[in-house]
């Protein structure tokens, strides 16, 4: 059976897959249906069959739900997967009301956590984003009594600024920045991207098709009920200007002979080696196209041709991937 190239995630740091598996959309994070727990289970150990070791998670994915659904998938192959977890997120009802990133409850999320997951330690820890309400020394400084106290092994950050990630490496070494990176969003080339890469910190890059524009199957006008169309990227002349952008992706995925979202995560897949590539799955039969993607290599034209029509800016409109 066909497994991944593994890298060190960051400077030295530990092993692991350079393709991630991201869980989110196992659980009903923003209120819509669960899928089929034992579709998700199995999907993920086939991911571990295949040397997909990375797994991410969240301790506000589905309330609890998703430690717990990945528990169970990595009971009896604990050692072969790297568990990666953000905390800090806060919702009700399904939706988001802010976060809590206070040293009290920080030591309070670990612990429910570790439950959940049925883990003594989690790999990777890390706040799903900074808001200043809480200085970023209390929030390092304390993952780092964790990993002291044995419940943590790595640190990891997410969603933070180029200024804030040499901080937070200031006060304890960082493993790996947790960040939206692809085709149409590209700012963070201009500072984090370098910051991370001078300090030896790993890049797990998520949302590599831009919440769907990327995969090719969008065609305007969305429909009223969709929740792109709460984000400017989605609605009116954006969203027919940035189409036309993605025909040129379509196009070299046609003549390449493979789908536009698997060229979307090679792009992100060969801007480095310290770079991987967190795509969400939920269904075994994504992971033999994902994985197929990972091999996927494009001649400096190729390179080029994209590089001209995703210029940084190119892509009209923002998501959340800006906040």
């Amino acid at each position: 059976m066909k497994t991944i190239t593994k890298i060190n995630l960051g400077h030295n740091g530990p092993l692991v897959s350079k393709l991630g598996l991201g869980c989110m959309r196992m659980s009903p994070v923003w209120g819509g249906p669960t899928n089929d727990e034992h579709e998700s289970i199995a999907t993920i150990q086939q991911a571990l069959d295949n040397g997909i070791n990375f797994l991410n998670t969240g301790d506000f994915y589905g309330s609890g739900h998703n430690e717990m659904l990945v528990g169970k998938a990595i009971k009896g192959r604990r050692d072969e997967a790297f568990i990666s977890v953000k905390f800090g997120g806060i919702f009700y009802n399904s939706q988001w009301i802010g976060l809590d990133l206070r040293p009290v409850a920080i030591k309070n999320f670990i612990n429910y956590s570790l439950v959940r997951l049925g883990i003594d330690t989690i790999d990777l820890y890390q706040p799903c984003r900074m808001d200043g309400s809480v200085p970023i020394e209390d929030i390092i400084g304390t993952i780092a009594d964790l990993i002291k106290d044995g419940k943590v092994r790595h640190i990891g950050v997410s969603e933070i600024t180029a200024d804030q990630l040499r901080k937070a490496n200031s006060v304890h070494p960082i493993a790996a920045l947790e960040i939206g990176y692809s085709l149409a969003d590209r700012q963070i080339e201009a500072e984090l991207l370098p910051t991370a890469k001078e300090l030896g910190i790993g890049v797990v890059a998520f949302a590599n098709t831009a919440e769907g524009l990327l995969t090719g199957d969008m065609k305007a006008p969305l429909a009223a009920n969709t929740y792109h169309s709460h984000f400017t990227r989605f609605q009116g002349d954006n969203l027919v200007k940035n189409l036309a952008k993605v025909e040129v992706l379509k196009q070299l995925a046609k003549d390449k002979g493979y789908t536009p979202t698997q060229l979307a995560i090679a792009w992100v897949n060969v801007q480095g080696d310290h770079i991987m590539p967190l795509v969400s799955m939920s269904r075994r039969q994504r992971l033999p196209e994902n994985m197929q993607a990972m091999e996927i290599t494009f001649s400096a034209a190729e390179l080029q041709t994209l590089n001209t029509a995703f210029a940084p800016g190119a892509i009209l409109g923002g998501t959340y991937l800006q906040r």
